[in-house]
């Protein structure tokens, strides 16, 4: 009898079931869109923080840029491995996102405040899909959906802190 050979194009044979897997991919998409979203207006605040609190701001945001842009790697990485290719422009991130691209603040108060609801609306959206991706039997991906629940409301409380 011959043997099938393994699937070498397509969607790749994980033992994702393929409903479970768009489910898994569309949530993967949509964080990786709002995470690159968030970097880059995360960085635009540190480049452009002024006050008496500049300098711990500065550092602050360079912090929480620094963790989204890996953050976004990972999450590229994770999705490419489940066989859809990662947006990659600002375009295909402004498509999947569902937070703002860009908010100017007119002072550093506005401008954590802005961070603080966008961390948290992230950390809503994630929740969820930690739910869809251990149903589906995809732990490594529920994984990582809890490390960016976990992180998310870490810097949502970083930021709450700087406003009381």
């Amino acid at each position: 009898m011959a043997k099938t050979p393994a699937k070498t194009t397509g969607t790749p044979d994980l033992g994702i079931k393929e409903t479970d897997l768009k489910e898994i991919t569309a949530g993967l998409a949509q964080t990786l869109g709002d995470t690159f979203t968030l970097y880059v207006k995360t960085q635009g605040y540190h480049w452009n923080v002024t006050g008496p609190h500049f300098r711990s701001l500065h550092l602050t945001f360079e912090e929480q840029y620094i963790e989204l842009r890996e953050a976004a790697d990972v999450l590229a990485e994770r999705l490419r491995a489940l066989g859809p290719l990662a947006p990659g422009s600002f375009a295909e991130f402004t498509e999947v996102a569902t937070i703002k691209d860009h908010q100017p603040a007119a002072d550093a108060t506005e401008m954590i405040s802005n961070l603080l609801a966008d961390h948290e609306a992230i950390a809503r959206t994630v929740r969820p899909l930690v739910d869809v991706a251990e149903e589906a039997g995809d732990g490594a991906t529920a994984d990582l959906f809890n490390a960016r629940l976990a992180a998310h409301e870490n810097a949502a409380w970083m930021l709450r802190s700087l406003l009381d």
